[in-house]
């Protein structure tokens, strides 16, 4: 029973982690401009966020679990204005790519954005607002040991996510040449601030969740 628990949490951790959104774009554009450890310790700082959505969820948090709810819009506002900003910075740096790759690592930089980025994330909230739901309300719950072992599920999913992901990009990552790399910033650049505009006009004009 409890390494079901852990299995549940292991899927619910790649479910989230895998759809292409904004994170998994920075993941494989660091990988490709600094190498695996920058795309593994971008996608670390994103499962960290996931494992604290999950012990939420996991500990029945219901009053964590309803302030991130109602906060979603202003969550929502941080998130698109942040995604915006990584936007341009990635565009930006099409320009310097060759110097990136000179060593100019940041790994704890690197590993904040993500994290900042995947707490912040609408879909994320609503993700894990289903994960809240399936698991019922309760202030805490008798048992610690099966949540914890979903919360263990759900970062381990997520790192192991990572870890392919920037284990294939890495494999190919001399491939790509400078004028390549270039490119790929730039459309990354405009992919990700266009994420963070459909989160801003989300608040416009709101969807149904």
């Amino acid at each position: 029973m409890d390494s079901l628990i852990f299995i549940k949490g292991l899927v619910i951790g790649v479910s989230i982690a895998a759809p292409v959104g904004p994170i998994g774009i920075l993941c494989i554009t660091r990988t490709l401009a600094k190498g695996f450890p920058s795309g593994l310790i971008s996608g670390l700082g994103a499962a960290t966020a996931d494992a604290l959505y999950g012990s939420v969820a996991g500990l029945g948090i219901t009053w964590a679990a309803t302030f991130l709810i109602d906060q979603r819009v202003w969550l929502r506002l941080l998130g698109g204005l942040f995604l915006i900003y990584l936007g341009i910075k990635t565009f930006i740096s099409a320009d310097t790519t060759e110097r990136v790759r000179a060593g100019d690592t940041r790994l704890l930089k690197d590993y904040a954005t993500t994290f900042w980025l995947t707490l912040t994330n609408p879909m994320t909230i609503i993700s894990f607002g289903a994960v809240f739901a399936a698991l019922g309300p309760g202030e805490g719950r008798t048992d610690p040991l099966p949540a914890l072992l979903l919360i263990a599920g759900i970062f381990c999913g997520s790192v192991l996510w990572w870890v392919i992901l920037s284990s294939g990009v890495s494999l190919v990552r001399g491939v790509p040449t400078s004028r390549h790399l270039r490119l790929i910033n730039r459309v990354a650049g405009v992919v990700i601030a266009g994420f963070g505009l459909a989160a801003l006009v989300s608040l416009v004009i709101p969807f149904r969740n």
